[in-house]
């Protein structure tokens, strides 16, 4: 099962919306990289089982992210605040390090 590491991401955000077992089937497939083998001894359920629920559970954050965006509004504003460091730095005002200040501390909020 190939692993799309984005799942990674949609599971911090929206990981709480998930059933207990599919977050942390997920969580040890993607984050502690164990097998699906090892994930079933882990829980007690059989390999398709934890097949199952990963899968089911990547389903729900894929659909999370499209109905509610977070992670795209996330990115979309890191972007932002990036291009505004770049054209802070090309001015060469005063005030940069305060808008700087400012930017670091949007930065740390999102």
């Amino acid at each position: 099962m190939p692993k799309d590491l984005n799942i990674t991401i949609l599971l911090d955000v929206y990981g709480q919306l998930l059933t207990e077992k599919q977050r942390f089937a997920i969580d040890m497939y993607y984050n502690e990289d164990l097998s699906l083998a090892e994930i079933a001894e882990e829980i007690d359920i059989s390999r398709q089982g934890v097949r199952d629920s990963i899968k089911q559970g990547e389903k729900h954050l894929v659909e999370y992210e499209e109905q509610l965006g977070i992670v795209k509004r996330f990115h979309n504003i890191n972007s932002h605040i990036g291009k505004l460091r770049e054209l802070l730095n090309k001015c060469g005002f005063k005030e940069i390090e305060e808008a700087e200040e400012i930017l670091k501390r949007i930065s740390e909020e999102i």
